[in-house]
């Protein structure tokens, strides 16, 4: 039986990825982390590389940016060779810079161009708000109007998005789509090939927000024509908090003004010549704007040099083993049945599936609290989603059992109706 705690050990004993766990700083004794998909835990290589940098800093001043190893003044080029196979994409075609919302402005400001034909973007209501708020004020300083160009479309259950809905809105009068590759309630993947394919067959710009994915699973931006991508690095990646995020544009593009420019994404060459005329750097690295932030760009050193280690594909597999095993103790233990009444929100199939798993219930912000009462660290999602991350490179399928063991144990004893009801301040 899965249900047996011995299984999950024995999984655990033969997993080939068991070792990254000693790599990580854990949560004290006895804590389950289940909520690395919104900020991952401090690696002792990422801690090994942001100590280094601060004692390069100390030690060069402001030489570091020539002299410290690697180099600060081309670091985010650095770190984007060295994410450039996370995502399928060639070395230039990635660089680490800014944050995602930034990011997002920085490569819309670009791609959205709207004629008086092809005015709209499209989206989706299930959306991150960070970016319905980012495509709401370029239309608004492209002197559109939110409310009419820009369509969110609706989900048919709450949950999941339909591929066909978001083409068939793909009209003439669309310039620009973003789509989440992973929705962050439910945890959907959706068919990135096939969205950015109809895209180019209806001349629509298409781009995508992969920080619920880059780090989680494999990726190939190039081979499925993708023509701008952001991410975070903070989450799966495992950089830390508020971490420099990144951005993909396709070679296709890279003959493009920026829409937003800075001294950053200059001719590195002729950077400090201090011109006042715009010459930007070959590729990727012309869409970054603001200095390098050196400290919050360190630990990507150590926690990337860990993913070429283990290998995407192999984190991806023991991702969804590890998802798949949770959805199904969940139905082998009867809590989709009364008394507990938990309900599964993701897809079970795993090519619709991203990293997470989204257990619904009517108390879900109760649950929430009653599970971290317990020493399980999830987060919630209003108004129903508590979100349980395994992550590949330090979460057990003992850690699952014990997780899922918790989720009945709280009806069980109704310690979540002793909890204070609501969201916390970050939930």
């Amino acid at each position: 039986m899965i249900a047996s705690r011995a299984q999950a050990r024995s999984w655990d004993a033969s997993d080939p990825l068991a070792n990254f766990r000693d790599q990580f700083q854990l949560p004290r004794e006895g804590r389950i982390y289940m909520v690395g998909n919104s900020l991952g835990l401090m690696s002792h290589a990422a801690e090994a590389t942001l100590l280094r940098a601060l004692n390069q800093w100390k030690s060069l001043g402001i030489e570091g940016w020539l002299e410290a190893d690697p180099d600060w003044f081309t670091l985010g080029e650095r770190l984007g060779q060295m994410m450039a196979s996370l995502v399928g994409a060639q070395p230039d075609e990635v660089v680490v810079t800014g944050s995602t919302t930034v990011n997002l402005h920085s490569l819309v400001s670009t791609f959205y161009q709207p004629t008086h034909e092809r005015r709209r973007i499209v989206a989706t209501a299930l959306d991150f708000p960070s970016d319905v708020y980012a495509l709401q004020s370029q239309i608004a300083l492209r002197g559109g109007d939110p409310k009419r160009d820009l369509l969110l479309i609706s989900s048919r259950d709450g949950r999941l998005i339909e591929e066909d809905d978001v083409i068939e809105a793909m009209t003439d009068e669309v310039a620009l789509a973003l789509f989440p590759s992973v929705l962050y309630r439910s945890g959907q993947l959706l068919d990135i090939a096939r969205l950015a394919a109809a895209g180019r067959e209806r001349g629509v710009v298409v781009g995508f927000d992969c920080a619920h994915s880059v780090g989680a699973i494999p990726h190939r931006f190039d081979d499925w024509g993708v023509d701008f991508a952001v991410w975070c690095s903070y989450k799966y990646l495992n950089a830390g908090p508020g971490a420099t995020g990144a951005l993909y544009v396709n070679r296709r593009h890279h003959h493009r003004v920026p829409g937003l420019t800075g001294w950053w994404g200059y001719l590195k060459e002729k950077q400090f010549d201090m011109l006042h005329q715009w010459e930007g750097a070959p590729g990727a690295g012309a869409w970054q704007i603001s200095t390098m932030p050196l400290l919050s760009s360190a630990p990507l050193l150590g926690s990337l040099a860990m993913f070429q280690e283990a290998g995407i594909g192999a984190i991806r597999t023991k991702s969804l083993a590890l998802t798949s095993y949770l959805m199904a103790l969940i139905d082998e233990l009867g809590l989709m049945e009364l008394p507990y009444r938990y309900r599964i929100g993701t897809p079970s199939n795993p090519e619709r599936r991203g990293g997470h798993v989204a257990v619904e219930h009517a108390e879900a912000p109760r649950v929430a609290r009653a599970l971290r009462q317990r020493g399980v660290i999830p987060d919630f999602r209003p108004p129903d989603v508590v979100r349980l991350a395994p992550i590949a490179l330090f979460t057990g399928f003992e850690d699952v059992w014990r997780t899922v063991q918790n989720l009945k144990g709280i009806i069980d004893s109704g310690d979540h109706l002793r909890m204070e009801a609501g969201r916390s301040l970050v939930a």
